[in-house]
């Protein structure tokens, strides 16, 4: 293919869907949204979408929208915002052509790399997990990775994770909240750290997770707990988790269609709600096992599902959030290696703003640290596939061929020398390279081992960025106001 004089280099993508596919998929979401609806079990949100426009039938809870509904809905959105960051030179812009890892979320088991063995997670397995995430600049951001199983859900408890979460990591932080109870302290511990209300405002240092339920159901309870933030303008990732085949009909295509309804959907009551909050387009679907109904994690048809993604994302200008570290492995094995790999490439090859799920095995139940580093090398691996071949006007080394001729060599030119410490070549950080007889000699090291050594090391050295003295005695204060409560 030629290049075009003026235009950028070419980069590798991944594509799945044609034009009229998503011309499809968007035609038939608003046939949909009309005639089917979508059951909206929160009242306060069948009031707010009621006032909207929509048609709200107060006996099933079902709502229809109006095909203008969504449109302006879509509308109204913002293409492009920045997802802020208590850290300086850490805010994401989204649709800026870059693309940041995020924790994977809700795991609730972890392998012990003291023990190797599994067991339930705790809430010292989650600061360590988070502060190994602070270390590590692929990540960009936070969703509680794994819940302490030894902690009971409580106010005074959820206070304690939500300050330990600022003093353990300095970058954004997307966490839903679990109940409207707990609205009141997340803004007063947010307002805390980040100075003022305005602050939160204009910064956008944390967004919300919205998961509506598959099939088309916008639950009451955490869409209650979003709701509770109104006049904050915190940005909502909205996740529905479709299962092809079982929550989402038998068909790759056709389970497209259902998160693009149920997040259509979901931003119709957002826009209705806060006109103008960012938004990002963010499903994660997934296929049923036909051998046992579960999850079918590893399976390579998610690559494609995470791709369209993506693709539906900038169909309609949004900001794009997929998933693409998939395994039902427990272990990092030779398993989970291919099964995340097929999965994470094509997802990455898409080029979303975020890509989801660093750190699970186990269908995203089990916490492995190990795993995190593995999958910031796969991240960066995939940075460099997305890269492409660069054709600049300094790449062109016509004369170095003519210059060494037929039988030469290019290993002492200089142009070599210079391109070994640029971008032409990725450097691993994780991996084994050494020849079979020194691998022996060294003891046969495995990769695993090296990752759990690394993982050992950031954390004896990580140093996460401080709070001020003065915010930690507020947030002290908050922290007391919780105990008070609890009593």
């Amino acid at each position: 293919m030629n290049q075009i004089p003026g235009e950028p280099d070419m980069q590798t993508h991944f594509q799945v869907l044609s034009q009229d596919e998503k011309d499809q998929v968007h035609e038939r979401t608003l046939k949909i949204l009309a005639h089917t609806g979508v059951r909206v079990d929160t009242a306060k949100g069948r009031r707010i979408l009621n006032a909207a426009g929509a048609m709200v039938d107060e006996h099933s809870h079902i709502v229809r929208f109006p095909a203008h509904l969504v449109e302006e809905s879509i509308r109204l959105a913002p293409k492009k915002f920045s997802l802020g960051a208590r850290r300086p030179g850490w805010d994401l812009h989204m649709n800026s052509g870059e693309c940041t890892l995020l924790l994977s979320g809700e795991g609730t088991r972890t392998l012990d790399r003291k023990t190797g063995s599994h067991r339930d997670s705790t809430f010292l397995d989650w600061q360590e997990a988070t502060r190994l995430a602070d270390a590590l600049d692929e990540i960009g951001m936070y969703w509680r990775i794994v819940k302490a199983t030894d902690r009971k859900n409580s106010i005074f408890n959820y206070v304690e994770y939500i300050v330990s979460l600022f003093t353990n990591f300095s970058k954004h932080v997307q966490d839903p909240i679990y109940s409207k109870e707990e609205a009141p302290w997340f803004l007063e511990v947010l307002q805390t750290v980040f100075g003022s209300k305005e602050a939160v405002c204009k910064k956008h240092p944390v967004s919300f997770v919205l998961c509506p339920q598959s099939p088309l159901v916008i639950d009451e309870h955490y869409t209650d707990a979003y709701l509770a933030l109104l006049g904050w303008d915190i940005p909502v990732a909205v996740m529905p988790m479709p299962l092809m085949g079982a929550t989402a009909p038998a068909s790759q295509i056709t389970t497209v269609l259902l998160s693009n309804c149920e997040v259509l959907a979901t931003l119709c009551l957002i826009q209705a709600a806060e006109p103008g909050v960012p938004f990002i387009y963010a499903p994660i679907s997934a296929l049923m096992d036909p051998r046992s109904g579960m999850v079918k994690s590893g399976a390579i048809e998610r690559a494609a599902l995470s791709a369209a993604t993506t693709e539906m994302a900038r169909y309609y200008g949004f900001p794009a959030e997929t998933s693409g570290y998939s395994t039902g492995q427990s272990v990092p094995n030779i398993q989970s290696g291919y099964e995340r790999a097929f999965n994470v490439l094509p997802a990455m090859l898409s080029w979303p703003d975020i890509l989801v799920g660093a750190g699970l095995l186990g269908s995203s139940m089990i916490l492995s640290l190990e795993q995190m580093l593995l999958d910031c090398e796969f991240f960066r691996m995939c940075q460099q596939a997305h890269r492409g071949i660069v054709s600049g006007a300094d790449k062109w080394l016509d004369d170095e061929i003519n210059r060494i001729g037929p039988g030469g060599h290019f290993l002492d030119t200089a142009s070599t020398a210079q391109a070994v410490r640029s971008e032409e070549w990725y450097m691993e950080k994780l991996g084994i390279t050494a020849t079979f007889e020194d691998w022996e000699s060294a003891g046969k090291p495995e990769l695993v081992s090296q990752a759990r050594d690394m993982v050992d090391q950031i954390l004896a050295s990580h140093q996460v960025l401080a709070l001020q003295e003065e915010i930690v005695r507020e947030l002290a204060h908050i922290q007391k106001s919780a105990a008070d409560h609890r009593a």
